[in-house]
């Protein structure tokens, strides 16, 4: 695996960024021929990528074709109704197979897969183009060839860092030996990805297949790849299998086991006097008793108590200063002449 380390970490994306810096800075609009493998064109509008395409990933027409939202027969009268148009995005809104936001969405993932796949492979040169044509599906607001470029190289680091680093062009996965069981319990992507790995399949012939990212199936596969659910066609995995990772049945359910009582003294020493015979001694010396340990003194004598007539409640109640006792106060209240009482 060091050496598919080593080819996804020299990327030969230098001439690539060059290239795009000149036309940023002149506001080029045309194209950028990407010779190598796969390589690629990139469009261009006032400075900024509008569109990717490359032979190494799937188009917005493979994502729609492939992924099943519309069969090819629709496809076919789709194009008929747009006439010149490449990119039949009014009849899809119109019929109800997508909606706007979900196209702008489809073409902008399409746009970074392709340029990932082009950064991903080898970069000989970039000569630019005259813009002859309108661009297949290009998106409304153009991106920054910095970002775009930041974003491919970020997904290479990405799949460089994993455990079983795969290249998209290169290696061909085949299903491993696992249980049924367990199969049935993966994730629907990679119960797709496990369907298709036939070990003749690379991962960009399993996008273009399922109409996914060919990011996407190039870190699944390279999951699977180290969790054992795949295994190279090209190398000689290890006999010893890797632990997928389904947890086996009644594993939370189960307790640690409880301590064993701990047997009474007295008891002990019945049943040593009466395995005297077979070499106990029958008059083991008892444990000394085990003194309980002194009861804390209790610490309220040593709190200060208060003294009485300290709150002033007393004094503040006393005949000399209200003219007679509080309770008397009550009753004289009480025998107060009222109209409602009638006393």
């Amino acid at each position: 695996m060091s050496g598919v380390r080593d080819s996804l970490g020299r990327v030969g994306y230098d001439l690539l960024w060059r290239a795009l810096s000149e036309c940023h800075d002149v506001r080029a609009t045309g194209k950028l021929r990407v010779s190598g493998k796969p390589g690629g064109l990139f469009h261009l509008r006032d400075g900024l990528v509008v569109a990717v395409e490359s032979p190494g990933a799937p188009g917005a027409e493979a994502r729609f074709l492939r992924s099943g939202r519309i069969s090819g027969e629709q496809w076919s009268e789709l194009l008929r109704e747009a006439g010149d148009a490449r990119w039949p995005e009014a009849g899809l809104i119109a019929h109800g197979y997508a909606g706007a936001a979900q196209l702008r969405v489809v073409r902008m993932m399409a746009m970074q897969d392709a340029a990932f796949a082009v950064v991903a492979g080898s970069v000989e040169g970039c000569t630019p183009l005259d813009a002859t044509s309108e661009p297949y599906a290009p998106v409304s607001l153009g991106e920054s060839p910095w970002r775009l470029l930041q974003e491919a190289t970020r997904k290479l680091a990405a799949v460089a860092g994993l455990p079983y680093p795969v290249r998209p062009d290169r290696e061909r996965p085949a299903p491993a030996t696992i249980p049924d069981d367990v199969t049935d319990q993966l994730p629907q992507l990679q119960r797709e990805l496990m369907a298709h790995a036939d070990g003749r399949r690379t991962a960009r012939d399993i996008a273009f297949v399922t109409g996914l990212g060919v990011y996407t199936v190039t870190v699944g596969i390279a999951r699977m790849l180290g969790e054992g659910l795949l295994e190279s066609a090209g190398e000689t995995m290890s006999a010893t299998p890797i632990a997928v990772r389904v947890p086996a049945a009644g594993v939370l359910s189960r307790r640690p086991p409880a301590a064993a009582p701990r047997m009474d003294p007295a008891v002990v020493l019945a049943l040593a006097t009466a395995l005297g015979d077979v070499g106990v001694s029958p008059e083991p010396s008892p444990e000394p008793p085990v003194e309980p340990p002194p009861e804390p003194e209790s610490s309220t004598s040593s709190l200060p108590r208060r003294k009485p007539g300290a709150s002033g409640i007393t004094e503040a109640l006393a005949p000399e200063r209200t003219g007679g006792s509080w309770k008397g106060f009550f009753r004289l209240r009480n025998r107060i002449w009222t109209p409602d009482s009638g006393t």
